[in-house]
């Protein structure tokens, strides 16, 4: 394991450095394991830092028919609502339910979830990036911005929302690319959105 770093990020050496993951995706993911635990497991939230990850573990699967597709699109159920209600009061730093996930998905897209039923436990991954690589971000883009291109291809009718699923990041990700690939000229929208397709024009 290894310490969480600061980086530069094109600043001189002398000034402060950047937190190289978002406090706010810590902040979003631990508030959310603490609220959504299962209290009846005996067995404490665990926070491991790895070279190439961070994984946060909390006791107890997801409840009912919640499934990590339905929590990457901000749906959530209540286990603990008595906890809920004081958090909402300024207790924990709670924004909403069903919002935290996808704040910390819109903060830093490369997180990944594991239900685990048969050991009753739920780990959320942040991916870290390495150190000294400048473009592995714009890399991570340009593969997301080709996947778009081939999905639209493949299905001109596709939704933004299934773009969203296919790819594995946040429906504003997939907004953001695609404004982009618009303003380049690379695809366009044919008709309205509801009942309109896309067109890719490379």
């Amino acid at each position: 394991m290894r310490n969480l770093r600061k980086v530069q990020a094109g600043q001189g050496v002398n000034s402060p450095g950047l937190p190289e993951i978002p406090p706010s995706v810590f902040e979003e993911l631990l508030v959310n394991a603490l609220i959504h635990r299962d209290y009846l497991v005996n067995a404490t939230i665990r926070l491991f830092i790895f070279d190439n990850r961070i994984e946060i573990i909390s006791p107890g699967h997801l409840p009912n028919n919640l499934t990590v597709e339905k929590i990457r699109s901000g749906i959530s159920n209540i286990r603990n609502p008595i906890l809920v209600s004081y958090a909402a009061k300024g207790l924990l730093p709670y924004k909403g339910l069903g919002s935290g996930i996808k704040r910390a998905l819109e903060d830093w897209p490369d997180i990944s979830f594991i239900d685990d039923r048969e050991c009753c436990m739920f780990t959320a991954t942040i991916h870290r990036k390495e150190l000294g690589n400048a473009g592995s971000a714009e890399k991570s883009t340009q593969k997301s911005t080709q996947k778009i291109i081939e999905l639209m291809l493949d299905d001109p009718v596709i939704t933004i929302a299934d773009l969203a699923l296919r790819i594995g990041i946040t429906d504003r990700a997939i907004k953001k690319q695609i404004e982009k690939l618009k303003a380049q000229g690379r695809i366009r929208r044919i008709g309205p959105d509801k009942g309109g397709h896309w067109e890719v024009v490379e």
